[in-house]
């Protein structure tokens, strides 16, 4: 008696090459999203890092009737814990301080991002 025997049973390379062509154009369309995605939680920390550092200051002079010289001054006067970084840049030091113009106010009274770039609503991160 003779015993077939099943050819071995696997993928053919079309199977495998339809397969690729689909994870490859889902990943095509969802790669757009996720950079959209990124770039607004990076907004949202912006927003919420000069949230924080503005009401410093503003805590700061209600206090102690002047500016701080300094952001590292917030710190070391515990009004913040540490200087966040610039999410935008991912610098520490990616935060421009902005001085009065009058004479008579000394320190930091704004903060802004030091990134020039473009948001998703087409205005200038440094003018937050």
């Amino acid at each position: 008696m003779k015993m077939r025997t099943r050819p071995a049973r696997g993928f053919t390379f079309v199977e495998l090459a339809v397969v690729l062509l689909c994870v490859a154009l889902l990943a095509s369309l969802s790669a757009p999203l996720v950079t959209t995605w990124i770039t607004r939680a990076k907004e949202s920390a912006l927003k919420e890092n000069l949230f924080v550092l503005r009401g410093a200051l503003d805590a700061y002079y209600a206090d102690k009737g002047q500016y701080p010289v300094s952001l590292a001054d917030l710190v070391s006067e515990r009004y913040i814990r540490f200087v966040p970084v610039e999410p935008i840049s991912g610098r520490d030091d990616g935060w421009v301080e902005e001085y009065s113009a009058e004479s008579d106010i000394d320190g930091v009274v704004d903060v802004h991002s030091g990134s020039n770039d473009q948001a998703l609503d087409d205005s200038c991160y440094c003018d937050w």
